[in-house]
């Protein structure tokens, strides 16, 4: 895909999301040729700007912009100054796309159409490279699950032709007691998001907008926190880190350390270490 030593490009799939395709490139002298795909293009400038022709229009992206184009619309894409663009874009399936506009509905709905190529909507653009940023790291699939169906719920919403609107939130105490008994219960497992909706036979967008609701957090973030919390507690009987890692469930130790100090402020090493040193502190010194 590279034209010259200036351009940059990964791809990679994530099987757990329907094989989800992503792109994150830099790219100064390629430009894609007319072409069309049979699914979704979101795309995000970082940086820089992008220019491409659609539908008979040439449009211009600029940092912060959104790209959406619609499957089977052919288009190109190239950068429009002299030092390039800094791209991600993610390619939703027809399907996953059919899926999330009926469950926002409640009922079956067509595939959702975006007539506005370029978005301008800071909120949004935040939410999917966050998005896209969990997606290339070793985050649960909670996270992944959780996040993307999210913002692409939050798209939807906010940018569609139709824009499905949800029905009004009521109280779900019990299931939601029993949701996070659940994850309290099998926090070092791999859960996904549809076995936490099917345990109280919900949709996974309606446990999504109830569990923010009653609890201030998305079901992956309450897993963070328990898995932290427990982690915390191995590692003040003097656990070694790299087995509290294990043991609390996360997929290596730079990811438990990542999660682990932005909770906690500092790394699983540093908080071992300060335990300790009060608990020293604290023993009664021999005398004798």
């Amino acid at each position: 895909m590279q034209d010259s030593a200036q351009d940059r490009a990964e791809i990679w799939c994530v099987p757990h999301l329907n094989s989800l395709n992503l792109l994150r490139a830099h790219f100064v002298t390629y430009a894609f040729k007319r072409h069309m795909h049979e699914y979704f293009v979101i795309g995000m400038v970082e940086a820089g700007v992008q220019r491409f022709a659609y539908q008979r229009e040439t449009y211009i992206t600029p940092p912060s912009g959104i790209i959406v184009i619609n499957p089977g619309e052919m288009h190109t894409g190239e950068a429009a100054v002299a030092a390039g663009f800094h791209y991600r874009s993610l390619y939703p399936e027809v399907e996953t796309m059919r899926e999330i506009a009926s469950d926002i509905k409640g009922r079956g709905q067509d595939i959702p159409f975006f007539s506005t190529p370029v978005i301008d909507d800071a909120e949004l653009f935040a939410e999917i490279r966050a998005l896209h940023v969990a997606l290339e790291t070793a985050a649960t699939a909670l996270e992944h699950e959780s996040r993307y169906l999210w913002t692409l719920v939050r798209l939807v919403m906010r940018h569609a032709d139709t824009r499905p609107r949800t029905g009004p939130l009521k109280s779900e105490r019990a299931a939601t007691h029993k949701i996070r008994r659940y994850i309290e219960d099998h926090y070092a497992e791999d859960i996904r998001l549809d076995d936490l909706a099917a345990l109280v036979n919900w949709s996974p967008f309606y446990l999504l907008r109830v569990f923010r609701n009653e609890v201030g957090l998305p079901p992956h973030a309450y897993l963070a926190t328990v898995r932290i919390r427990e982690a915390q507690r191995l590692l003040k009987s003097g656990m070694p880190v790299a087995q509290v890692a294990y043991e609390t469930g996360f997929s290596s130790q730079s990811h438990f350390t990542t999660t682990f100090k932005h909770l906690i402020s500092v790394t699983p090493g540093q908080f071992a270490k300060q335990v300790n040193f009060l608990k020293d502190s604290a023993s009664p010194h021999d005398l004798s």
